[in-house]
């Protein structure tokens, strides 16, 4: 079997701060639109369409089917494409998939087939782009830049869950869900003129972009070297089932919410940027976490603690009842963001740099592929049991986590390298 690369990560060229803040904003801009969306394109079915939990669930499970589709391609497609160039088509094609569902509505033509069909469209487009904006991180900053700089950029995704789904809520309450969706179309349009204006990354070489090796033999060098590797083979499996969890509450909490606890779209929105507080947190007391107990150690805890804030969700309820759903959002919301950037850090720092690409999409096609199964099994399960019932099954699957990583190497180290 050819192998495009075999060597360790060399150091990243040096690059003006400039070129980092331009990444990080077009990423934020990106970000707070998508934030929007989450809360906006759910309450358009609940409230233009009358959607139940299934239907929902299935505009849910569209837009991360994409990881299931285009996942592991999505590697090879970012190693041999111009990286830039592509981002920035991508962010088009996303602004222009986002714009025909207010159009749809102006004009009487919206349903749910257009919502499923704009929801897939718009992951397809962006398993590209995360995985390309993963591989370009490394290539701008040090080895040792990388825990603060990925701490950064899920602190400002923190930030943008925290005042993106908050502001979803007004502009639903104010404009209705159609016209809030301008907001994100706007935002890719935004992050598409800032991530031209980056210089472009450093042509890699023919076997570095791996031209002349069939594309089937590189995802393969991908996927062996993650179902290989001792640490990062649990770390992945756990992340499936965290994004599993995910995928069931993104699909519930909004039905959850407003059929079952019955508050209003305004404060829908408020609830469920508690869970941007906890991934801001979460992103401002990783670096501390790892130099105070350890990578590994820190995975570990981050896991438990997630676990028992998700058992705090189906307890909560109206009035006071509520402070059960924000504690427990939030408090999820940190754990999994603090396993999540000391994994990524440390895939990051020990993948070959022509390999990269394609392990982080291997890595994001098992996790992520995990996330409409769990949209969809929470949409059947909650027609069933009710949405209460649903989020109870969830947190069964949460308590697998912790016992998965306990079982694995990382309970015996430090630091996961």
């Amino acid at each position: 079997m050819a192998r495009t690369t075999v060597a360790s990560p060399p150091s990243p060229p040096r690059h003006g701060a400039g070129v980092f803040w331009r990444y990080w904003t077009a990423s934020t801009v990106s970000r707070t639109g998508d934030a929007i969306t989450a809360v906006a394109l759910p309450l358009v079915a609940i409230e233009l369409l009358n959607a139940g939990s299934l239907e929902v669930s299935l505009v849910t499970a569209a837009g991360y089917a994409a990881w299931l589709l285009i996942g592991l391609p999505a590697g090879v497609i970012v190693q041999r494409l111009p990286l830039r160039g592509t981002q920035v088509a991508l962010d088009v094609l996303r602004a222009v998939a986002v714009l025909s569902v207010p159009v749809a509505a102006a004009l009487g033509g919206l349903n749910l087939t257009l919502l499923v069909a704009v929801a897939l469209v718009i992951g397809l487009a962006t398993v590209v782009f995360d995985v390309g904006n993963s591989t370009f991180l490394p290539s701008i900053v040090s080895k040792e830049e990388l825990t603060s700089r990925n701490s950064l950029t899920s602190a400002s995704n923190a930030a943008t869950e925290l005042g993106g789904p908050s502001a979803a809520g007004v502009l639903v309450q104010i404009f209705g869900a159609p016209a809030t969706l301008l907001v994100d179309a706007a935002s890719y349009l935004v992050s598409a003129v800032l991530l031209r204006s980056l210089p472009r990354p450093p042509a890699a070489d023919g076997a570095e972009r791996g031209r002349g090796v069939p594309a089937v033999e590189l995802i393969k060098d991908g996927w062996h070297f993650v179902a290989r590797h001792p640490v990062i083979r649990p770390c992945v499996v756990a992340a499936t089932l965290i994004n599993f969890c995910c995928g069931a509450l993104a699909a519930l909490v909004p039905v959850f919410l407003v059929r079952t606890v019955d508050v209003s779209a305004g404060l829908v929105g408020l609830l469920m940027a508690s869970g941007g507080v906890g991934s801001l947190l979460g992103a401002a007391v990783t670096p501390r976490v790892a130099r105070r107990v350890g990578s590994a150690r820190g995975v570990l805890y981050a896991t438990v603690f997630l676990m028992a804030c998700q058992l705090l969700l189906p307890l909560s309820g109206s009035g006071w009842g509520l402070a059960l759903f924000v504690v427990g959002n939030a408090g999820f919301s940190c754990g999994v963001v603090v396993f999540s950037i000391l994994t990524r850090t440390h895939r990051q720092t020990v993948t070959p740099t022509g390999l990269l690409p394609r392990v982080m999409a291997t890595v994001r096609f098992v996790s992520w592929g995990a996330i409409p199964f769990g949209a969809l099994a929470a949409g059947l399960t909650a027609t069933a049991l009710g949405t209460r019932g649903a989020l109870w099954l969830s947190c069964g699957v949460g308590l697998l986590i912790p016992v998965l990583m306990l079982g694995s190497p990382v309970r015996r180290a430090r630091d996961l390298a």
